[in-house]
């Protein structure tokens, strides 16, 4: 089966991004997470973030529900994760692995950053939904981002926190 979007995947994966999970939690408190490159400032004053998730996605009714969510920016080296959370029934992150702050969201114990964020808006687009949320809480720490360009991963340089 021919893929009709596949020329305009292409020219869009020609725009380099970070590569980030963004989490929630369900009705019943388990953490959901979801790799997303869509990520992205609003506005610093007050400090708004947005990105953006499919429709179809298995993740969809549990983040259109959650009062807020996570954006756990991945490092260098953390494309496991990344590959595991893009999956349409990825095994659950353990406990171990994140700790919750203000919404309950969760973060990533190792990050490269991580963002708390209460939802503000929802508006439909098209085959997705886009999230803007007030950030809450932030953390960033030193080190190399885990990139993605033209569907192929990379690392950026290092960076102080």
């Amino acid at each position: 089966m021919t893929d009709p979007f596949r020329p305009l995947k292409n020219a869009l994966g020609r725009f380099a991004t970070g590569v980030a999970l963004a989490g929630c939690a369900d009705r019943a408190g388990r953490p959901v997470l979801l790799t997303v490159n869509s990520f992205t400032s609003v506005s610093l004053a007050p400090p708004l973030v947005l990105w953006c998730i499919e429709k179809k996605a298995s993740t969809f009714i549990a983040f259109m529900a959650a009062p807020g969510y996570s954006i756990n920016v991945l490092k260098a080296g953390q494309r496991a994760l990344s590959d595991r959370f893009a999956a349409h029934a990825p095994e659950p992150i353990g406990a171990d692995e994140v700790e919750r702050w203000i919404t309950g969201a969760p973060i990533l114990k190792d990050r490269l950053a991580a963002f708390d964020c209460a939802v503000r808006d929802r508006h439909d687009a098209g085959d997705h939904a886009i999230l803007i949320a007030e950030v809450l809480r932030f953390d960033a720490g030193p080190g190399a981002p885990l990139l993605y360009f033209a569907s192929r991963y990379g690392e950026g340089p290092e960076a102080e926190g």
